[in-house]
């Protein structure tokens, strides 16, 4: 664009920006008077407000020294009479209720889901496995034999010890009958029949701990052996699960630990399971709060009656508390000086400064510790310009009262 184009299009924006300041500010006028604008002028662009006081041409629009000086000071007039109307109409700000929020109502966390009881199912002894009597997810009972060892050694050493007891036996019986046997002899014969029945059991013991059997109720996780496998004490041959009820343990923050009390109820919800929670209840709290994090261990029972719900599980965990109640303002009303945090109250048509304290900030409301009552109206919008025990209004109460008032 050339260079005159651009300085008639300057022109014309500053020419609307001067006729628009004379249409709407009243000291308009008599600020470009006596910057050397022509009267006439003036009164022309203002030729609409005329009939309204205090605008330059409004009187009698007369080009003489005195008509300037009645302009002018008729535009001071009417510029400070609606500055004190303004005044004593207060300053427009929007404004908010107070409300009553609760603070440790409500708890929640991430919980992992144990067995009530969990077993690694080892045997007794060495040896070479010859049967396997379970299956992953079959359900046992408690002396189920799961299964067994090679035990050919085990059962000649039970004969072998059960052929000495009846030695023993008869040997012990015929002394006993015997008067001419010495009281000596007796006694040691008796101790030998006590110490072969003693064999015999040893025998039979090492015999029943070739069959490898289930210590709990439970349920069969995958077998970790097959037939001919040498196993020692130290090998895992299955895990049993008793998940008639599922534990699950979670953390708590340190302010819950006053409140948390065993047999309180919570609820569950598994990602498996969408859509369904599941009751349960507190079952034990742990007796430390752990340094690092500042939590403290619960540990919590679920019923499990249907089985949908298995160890290893992580649960979604919520409690709900009475909590404490506190007014609960919106975030942007809060301000700060060098004293403190504070709020604009509005009282009886005036802004009061009150003094808060921070509770616990929220997304929504900060909940404060201050002489706040519910409903109490305090300033959102409009806060830079508000002073103490400065009238005020309250965007759109005054068009809510005449709609009320209204037939």
């Amino acid at each position: 664009m050339r260079i005159w184009k651009q300085l008639l299009l300057s022109l014309a924006v500053l020419l609307a920006g001067l006729c628009l300041w004379l249409f709407v500010s009243p000291a308009a006028g008599p600020a470009l008077v006596k910057m050397g604008v022509p009267l006439e002028v003036v009164s022309l662009v203002r030729a609409p407000d005329a009939s309204q006081p205090g605008v330059p041409g409004g009187g009698t629009g007369a080009a003489s020294p005195g008509g300037q000086r009645s302009g002018q000071g008729g535009g001071q007039g009417a510029g400070a009479a609606g500055g004190q109307g303004g005044a004593q109409r207060g300053t427009l700000i929007a404004a908010r209720a107070v409300t009553i929020g609760t603070v440790n109502d409500r708890l929640n966390a991430i919980g992992n889901g144990e067995a009530i009881q969990s077993v690694v199912v080892m045997p007794q002894a060495s040896g070479t496995i010859t049967h396997i009597l379970v299956a992953s997810g079959n359900k046992v009972k408690k002396g189920d034999v799961l299964a067994r060892l090679d035990d050919d050694e085990q059962l000649i050493e039970r004969d072998k010890a059960q052929v000495s007891l009846r030695s023993a036996v008869e040997k012990s019986s015929s002394y006993r009958n015997l008067q001419s046997v010495a009281r000596l002899d007796v006694l040691d014969a008796q101790i030998a029949e006590e110490s072969a029945k003693l064999a015999v059991s040893t025998a039979t013991l090492n015999l029943k701990r070739r069959d490898i059997v289930a210590p709990i109720d439970g349920v069969a996780g995958i077998v970790a052996i097959n037939i001919g496998d040498n196993v020692t004490t130290q090998t895992s041959i299955v895990t049993l699960d008793d998940r008639s009820e599922i534990l699950v343990d979670f953390y708590a923050p340190e302010r819950f630990v006053a409140v948390l009390k065993p047999g309180m109820p919570m609820d569950a919800t598994s990602i498996s399971r969408p859509g369904e929670t599941f009751a349960g209840k507190v079952d034990s709290i742990d007796n430390r709060v752990d340094a690092a994090s500042r939590t403290i261990r619960v540990r919590a029972r679920i019923d499990n009656g249907s089985d949908v719900l298995r160890a290893g599980m992580s649960f979604s965990v919520s409690m709900r508390f009475p909590g404490e109640a506190f007014p609960a303002v919106d975030p942007l009303s809060v301000q700060w000086d060098a004293d403190g945090s504070y709020v604009w109250q509005v009282a009886d048509g005036k802004a009061r400064k009150t003094r808060v304290s921070i509770i616990q900030r929220n997304p929504d409301k900060v909940l404060v510790k201050a002489d706040l009552k519910a409903d109490d109206m305090v300033v959102t919008e409009g806060l830079q310009r508000v002073r103490e025990g400065q009238p005020v209004r309250i965007q759109g109460a005054e068009q809510k009262v005449a709609e009320a008032a209204r037939p």
